[in-house]
């Protein structure tokens, strides 16, 4: 998966992020080619700033569809960032009805009140055929998600989360090592994969890719290649990830392949 451009970063931190419809229609053509089958989408306000406007999706769907077909996965974020509370957040999801989604638990379900109202989320998420990702930033993280399924509050028949190295570190960089944690608090049949934020992103990818994870890669969380340069593009990173996949054993999979795996 790659996740192109986030909720917070401008052209002042890359002249290549791609924020407009035609730009996340670009770049969706020069990932698949360099070997992704998710793209992770963020959208923007007239003011360059984080929304969840179902208008504006719907806009960047159609784009990223015109330029790659049904070549890419399109998952599209719920990200709260600060601005929009679970109710908001639900509701743009049942309002849009995307084909993927990712949900953090933090945010969708933050406490033991807002379970039953979280349980009804993903009960219509999975009726509706939404391919959800829940995503997780601690082992401790893990443990609940994994208690949840438990409890049939997150009732998916194969579930897929996120794990999220570096999102707490003061210096927003992740470290590979940490995914141990992770991995060890999740049931044998969760579908992982990992993001790190910062130049040890794909020594995190190759980790993933050593223990039977998978990945998500892209300026939402890092712009450096291994050796601290900028990368040109998003296309750098995936080539990078796709590499060390097949360094692995694996290869990457297709569009296909990932919807024929969770539905």
């Amino acid at each position: 998966m790659c996740a192109p451009n986030g909720a917070r970063r401008t052209r002042r931190d890359h002249p290549a992020l791609p924020i407009a419809p035609a730009e996340l229609a670009d770049c969706a053509r020069s990932i698949l080619a360099a070997g992704a089958s998710m793209i992770h989408v963020h959208v923007r306000d007239g003011n360059g700033a984080h929304t969840l406007d179902a208008g504006r999706y719907r806009d960047a769907i159609a784009a990223i569809r015109d330029a790659v077909g049904q070549d890419l996965v399109i998952q599209v974020t719920s990200e709260a960032c600060g601005i929009y509370s679970p109710k908001q957040q639900m509701a743009m999801v049942r309002a849009l009805t995307p084909e993927a989604v990712s949900v953090a638990l933090r945010e969708i379900c933050p406490d033991d009140g807002s379970v039953q109202q979280a349980a009804e989320f993903y009960a219509w998420m999975r009726d509706e055929g939404v391919m959800a990702q829940h995503i997780l930033y601690s082992p401790e993280d893990v443990l609940r998600f994994e208690s949840l399924r438990a409890e049939g509050v997150i009732a998916d028949e194969r579930p897929f989360v996120l794990f999220v190295l570096g999102r707490y570190a003061s210096n927003l960089t992740g470290d590979a090592a940490d995914l141990d944690g992770f991995v060890a608090a999740a049931a044998d049949d969760t579908t992982w994969a990992v993001c790190c934020f910062g130049v040890t992103e794909q020594a995190a990818v190759a980790a993933s890719a050593a223990a039977g994870g998978h990945a998500r890669v892209g300026f939402e969380n890092n712009l450096l290649l291994p050796d601290g340069a900028v990368a040109d593009d998003n296309a750098a990173l995936v080539r990078q990830a796709a590499d060390a996949g097949r360094a692995a054993g694996r290869e990457p999979a297709t569009a296909a392949e990932v919807r024929n795996w969770f539905r």
